[in-house]
């Protein structure tokens, strides 16, 4: 089996973390997409975040797709951070060939996540571009550290075969929804 895991707060979720979905499906030759909505992200003001029953249910209503698993897997493995639950998912399925997805603007702050580095060594990555993400992205300090490990674009079939650290960074999608903005919009008509 190939999973994709696509960490979130999902708040709201949109056509984008479907197309992002979907594109990864095709490229890298997944099974499934696992989006993992999160409880609560530590790197944001989660006060006002949504129950997540209803995140879950919203997430799914998006995904309406057999091979996009909306989960809140974290909450009955107890972990909070990224790196926690690659960790258990891991141990748990040995079999399982797990590939991190995130977008652009986050491999842009990846540096700043508890224990990325780890998340690197456990998994490979592949992230998936976003409208005026790209070259923040590729600049930034865990792009740069990671540098010799990238593969090309025309190998992210591969992907889930190469031993991690490993990462492509995939274009295509250029979809300019994002849940901030959702968010953003919904406040104003409120």
């Amino acid at each position: 089996m190939r999973i994709g895991l696509y960490g979130g707060s999902f708040n709201p979720p949109h056509a984008a973390h479907r197309a992002a979905s979907l594109l990864a499906l095709k490229r890298l030759g997944l099974d499934q997409v696992w989006w993992l909505v999160t409880p609560g992200n530590p790197l944001k003001d989660n006060n006002g975040l949504p129950p997540l029953a209803e995140r879950l249910g919203a997430a799914r209503r998006v995904a309406n797709h057999p091979r996009l698993v909306p989960t809140g897997l974290e909450v009955g493995l107890g972990t909070r951070y990224s790196h926690d639950t690659v960790a258990a998912l891991t141990r748990r399925f040995p079999r399982v060939r797990f590939v991190w997805l995130m977008g652009a603007d986050n491999l842009a702050s990846f540096d700043r996540w508890q224990r990325w580095k780890d998340i690197a060594e456990l998994v490979p990555i592949a992230v998936i571009d976003r409208p005026g993400c790209t070259f923040p992205a590729i600049a930034s300090p865990a792009a740069t550290a990671l540098r010799r490990w990238r593969i090309g674009e025309e190998d992210a079939g591969r992907l889930t075969t190469v031993k991690p650290p490993a990462w492509v960074f995939l274009h295509g999608l250029k979809s300019p929804l994002s849940s901030t903005q959702l968010r953003a919009a919904a406040s104003r008509n409120d």
